[in-house]
């Protein structure tokens, strides 16, 4: 059943990442957004599960395919919770750039946090340094334990942060150690990934990003063995309340299990 189900989710993925690589370099983000949605949603409704979206692309009035709550599958079979990213980097798709995806995570109901569409400071690593970072250290101690870790000087670190003015000063505390950053203009979830895989080239992401992506990425962490924390970055009181309404917090730094605690994950 475990490997009828992620085969089946990987073909829901594949089919989103077909139909919107047809779109791509027409400088149509949102053709190329929904035409990743339709080919999701259509492959799910053929799989034998009961379903429902826990991140998906909106709430119910703001989305009509994929949105949060929608019930998914042929209505019978197992019941799983699924985050789905139909596009993450929209924007790369429009353009004919590098690092779109097409991302789904899955587990039994209540295993992936019900995140709200807003922002959270995180920090990735990989396995090495798994357990011994906070994000609560220094940028300079952090960089420290991740290169003792891995058997190497910071300055042969790259960390990946977002190309946003938020991070300039995250980026200066970076190279003010002498590790090297790479900036991405969008799509901090592949990244997230890669930091977990061997050879990749890329040792730790930091800064602030969506926070339903971050619950993908820790899905994938979880099954990668490394580690993700993160602590929601709300901009102002809404977001705040809206986060304590669906059961999170605003003070608490969130582990990759807490954000994927579920006991069978599929990404």
């Amino acid at each position: 059943m475990e490997h009828f189900l992620a085969l089946n989710l990987s073909h829901a993925t594949e089919a989103g990442a077909i139909e919107a690589a047809r779109t791509a370099g027409f400088g149509n983000k949102m053709l190329a957004d929904q035409a990743a949605v339709t080919a999701i949603r259509s492959h799910l409704n053929t799989i034998p599960i009961k379903g429902r979206i826990v991140i998906g692309e909106g709430e119910r009035d703001e989305a009509p395919m994929l949105y949060i709550g929608e019930k998914i599958g042929l209505g019978k079979g197992r019941a799983i919770d699924i985050a789905v990213d139909p596009l993450e980097n929209t924007n790369a798709t429009s353009t004919f750039g590098p690092s779109a995806i097409s991302v789904l995570a899955a587990s039994e109901h209540g295993g992936l946090f019900h995140a709200p569409d807003m922002y959270m400071n995180k920090l990735i690593v990989g396995a090495a340094a798994s357990g011994k970072v906070s994000l609560e250290d220094p940028v300079k101690t952090t960089l420290k334990t991740i290169a003792r870790s891995l058997k190497r000087h910071i300055s042969d670190l790259v960390v990946v942060v977002l190309d946003r003015d938020r991070h300039d000063e995250l980026i200066a505390k970076i190279r003010e150690t002498k590790a090297r950053v790479k900036l991405i203009p969008d799509g901090d979830l592949l990244p997230g990934v890669a930091v977990c895989m061997r050879g990749s080239g890329v040792h730790a992401v930091m800064g602030i990003g969506a926070a339903p992506e971050g619950v993908m990425t820790a899905a994938a962490i979880r099954c990668l063995k490394g580690e993700m924390q993160a602590r929601f970055w709300p901009k102002n009181q809404a977001e705040a309340a809206r986060l304590h309404a669906m059961g999170g917090s605003v003070k608490k730094i969130y582990h990759d299990g807490d954000l994927a605690v579920g006991q069978n994950i599929i990404f």
